[in-house]
């Protein structure tokens, strides 16, 4: 993966965060603040916005760009927490032109870390870490025995997607969604809904660039 697949794979997440921001609103309005959906909206436009003006030529750059545009233009905690992953795995990709399915794996695995270190969230806790854990731990399993990129990433999506469904039968631990206690059984979280977003958006641009080399429409 290049530079380019990279700005596209923004692009593609901040395109679906855009067309389901009402839905992850609304998911926020059982437990939290109801602007996880405005929040994510603002802030993955900002960072198109800055990847369009700056054309960072690494993947490590398009990912430290996002992390400082999620930063800075994110409300909530959503904005610290997703700008510390995407600057952890900037640091992992370091200034490599390119990056292969393994390097891509650490750079999601130190996303995990850094994430949970702000947070300090493990999983159960009904917080992202329940749908961007699982994701890890998938992909890696599918580089481990042999697999493909586009196999890795559709495996992480599909595990975080299973994890945001569990998410609804727990209770909140973390944030404040913990204040409403058992009543935050029955609600998935949007923080683990918004994850599944953007790990789609990567699937989905690793799928159309893999059709793409083979020569397919």
């Amino acid at each position: 993966m290049d530079a380019s697949m990279f700005r596209a794979w923004i692009h593609e997440a901040a395109r679906s965060v855009t067309e389901n921001a009402d839905h992850l609103t609304r998911l926020d309005s059982a437990v939290g603040d109801a602007d996880h959906g405005i929040n994510m909206r603002r802030g993955l436009q900002a960072a198109v916005a800055m990847l369009d003006e700056t054309t960072p030529s690494t993947p490590g750059a398009v990912l430290a760009t996002v992390g400082r545009a999620l930063i800075s233009k994110t409300g909530g905690a959503s904005g610290p927490l997703y700008g510390t992953g995407f600057r952890q795995a900037a640091q992992t990709l370091g200034r490599h032109p390119d990056v292969s399915a393994a390097q891509l794996g650490a750079a999601l695995a130190a996303a995990l870390t850094g994430i949970q270190r702000i947070g300090a969230a493990l999983e159960g806790d009904k917080t992202m870490i329940d749908a961007l854990s699982p994701a890890v731990t998938a992909y890696q399993a599918v580089i481990d025995t042999g697999g493909e990129l586009t196999g890795a990433t559709r495996a992480a999506s599909d595990a975080a997607m299973r994890g945001l469904k569990q998410t609804a039968d727990m209770q909140a631990r973390k944030g404040r969604a913990s204040y409403l206690g058992a009543r935050t059984i029955g609600h998935q979280d949007p923080g683990a809904a918004s994850t599944v977003l953007i790990l789609s958006a990567l699937a989905t641009v690793c799928s159309a660039g893999e059709r793409r080399a083979d020569g397919l429409k």
